[in-house]
């Protein structure tokens, strides 16, 4: 049975590509976006490499956005507003997953707050009612993304307004072999947005990589 694919903007960088070879390893369809879509198609051959087959496409960002249902937004903050802007026309009527973390270089450590609240507040802002956005994927480790042998310890907090697209979200994670975990409406990604900046201080101070939450008490 096909799937619908998943479009991955930005997906050329480590963390959207991290995301694509965990949801082709999975079985799933993935389409890479860049602003070049030369760019998208190396990042894409690279990892089909990689996996020795053909599971993943490269397309610029606004014609990836088109063909997929679900899209997920993995950029710097810097691009965020701009590309969002790009391909609103192609994704109204979809579910949008925003990676984005508003860091204030160049103190990436301390929280910084966005005008909007959160940069996936910003989002919805942007997007309207047409497109239902959800918060995820902020606090996990790129490194351990782009390593399939590596067990990911840590959980995925997921907020939005619609409890279906939460859903939906909560089933890419355990795709990727992380567990999702509601952690309530769209407004709350301001503390996991926040929580980025905090984890990148504890890997520095610790001389670490990939510090990350985990949620006690839910069992598995």
């Amino acid at each position: 049975m096909k799937t619908e694919p998943i479009a991955i903007l930005g997906g050329t960088g480590k963390e959207g590509s991290g995301l694509a070879l965990r949801w082709a390893m999975a079985g799933l369809e993935v389409i890479i976006g860049s602003r070049h879509q030369e760019k998208a198609e190396r990042a894409a051959a690279e990892i089909n490499a990689r996996l020795g087959r053909e599971a993943i496409h490269g397309m610029e960002n606004r014609a990836a956005a088109a063909t997929a249902q679900t899209v997920v937004l993995t950029v710097p903050y810097s691009a965020h507003a701009a590309i969002l802007e790009h391909v609103k026309p192609a994704i109204q009527g979809k579910v949008l997953v925003d990676v984005t973390v508003p860091l204030h270089p160049p103190k990436i450590t301390r929280v910084w707050i966005p005008e909007g609240g959160s940069a996936a507040q910003e989002a919805q802002a942007i997007l309207g009612a047409g497109v239902r956005v959800v918060s995820a994927f902020q606090n996990i480790s790129a490194e351990h993304l782009k390593d399939p042998e590596h067990p990911i310890e840590s959980d995925v907090l997921v907020c939005g307004d619609d409890r279906e697209a939460k859903r939906v979200v909560i089933a890419l994670c355990e795709k990727a072999g992380i567990r999702g975990i509601d952690a309530g409406p769209l407004q709350n990604a301001v503390v996991v947005e926040g929580l980025t900046p905090i984890l990148l201080g504890i890997n520095r101070r610790y001389k670490i990589k990939g510090a990350g939450i985990r949620i006690t008490g839910l069992g598995g």
